[in-house]
């Protein structure tokens, strides 16, 4: 087990859906035997350039303890969900 850290960046439309968003991820790395440490809420900002025609995003940034497995099938979701702007996983050197 690993331990990792994502920054999303949502599509920010109305506070509950992002709510929404950020819980399926995190019910998706529980789900997968990984356990989350910390969520931190950044908020709505404005992005530095366009992306898929949004000027603004929600951003999140979730820290979490897994195995690899499971950020393989959280990164395939990511990618594939239409509120995520962006994301990026990093795991954390101990």
């Amino acid at each position: 087990m690993n331990k990792y850290e994502v920054v999303l960046i949502i599509n920010y439309t109305e506070e509950e859906q992002t709510k929404n968003v950020i819980e399926r991820f995190q019910k998706l790395i529980t789900d997968n035997d990984g356990t989350i440490d910390k969520v931190d809420l950044w908020g709505n900002r404005r992005l530095a350039y366009e992306i898929k025609d949004h000027n603004e995003g929600y951003y999140c940034l979730m820290e979490f303890t897994s195995p690899a497995s499971t950020v393989k099938e959280l990164d395939r979701v990511l990618k594939i969900t239409e509120d995520i702007l962006k994301h990026m996983i990093i795991r954390i050197e101990e």
